[in-house]
């Protein structure tokens, strides 16, 4: 795809570089102290309402998260990472599986070129903050034009409450719960997310999900800024 020079290079990292094979592999290790992928997996699955015919996009697929574990319940999983080093890990881990209708591509919510037929889910954990707000609503539109009418997004991502009058103490309460959880070395990582990458305001986000065509069906917002979207293509 040929963009202008003034096109976001979302291929440029932004926080820590998963590019890095190297990094790859501590970045999983580090999630599972305190995710629990097929239980997570499984409760989207579920609230999206998942059938063996359907196809989804995993959008940020990383190591495979979600991608390895919906792939045994649909027809197809389209799993779109910008790191080769993150797609490569997952592939090693489909074919430990003896998983085959996965379909790795790299891309992002900018550049990803879906040539199949639109899907009928899409998710995407914890990918859309790297992108500045002006290319965020931009991503959310190429998605949703990858969606069937009435296909289903999840999107989880953190997201800052507009109406938190006390930010800054509920920003190092959350870096302290995860010193507790994962370790120093992923607290660290998380400073980094809050000073170099782009998390938004949930009243920022809801606008440019209704804006982009999608129809927020359900919003939960937690303690540690996550905030979780069901939401449906009304285009």
């Amino acid at each position: 795809m040929n963009e202008p020079a003034w096109y976001y290079d979302e291929l440029r990292h932004s926080g820590v570089d998963y590019s890095n094979p190297s990094q790859v592999a501590v970045y999983d290790e580090r999630h599972q102290r305190f995710r629990n992928y097929r239980k997570d997996s499984e409760a989207v699955l579920e609230r999206l309402g998942v059938k063996t015919g359907d196809t989804i996009l995993d959008m940020g697929a990383g190591t495979g998260a979600f991608t390895l574990h919906a792939a045994p319940l649909c027809k197809t999983v389209y799993a779109v990472d910008i790191s080769r080093a993150m797609l490569d890990y997952c592939r090693q881990k489909a074919a430990a599986r003896n998983l085959h209708n996965i379909v790795f591509r790299q891309g992002g919510f900018l550049t990803y070129e879906h040539t199949a037929e639109p899907v009928d889910f899409a998710v995407s954990s914890a990918v859309l903050h790297h992108l500045p707000d002006f290319w965020k609503y931009l991503g959310l539109q190429r998605l949703r034009r990858i969606l069937k009418p009435g296909g289903r997004l999840y999107l989880f991502d953190i997201v800052f409450p507009g109406t938190e009058s006390d930010i800054r103490g509920q920003i190092e309460a959350w870096i302290g719960s995860m010193t507790e959880k994962a370790g120093a070395e992923f607290a660290a990582e998380v400073e980094t997310h809050i000073r170099d990458e782009h998390s938004t305001y949930d009243w920022i986000m809801e606008g440019m999900l209704t804006r982009a065509g999608f129809r927020i069906d359900q919003a939960e917002y937690t303690n540690g800024f996550g905030a979780a979207y069901l939401c449906t293509n009304t285009g």
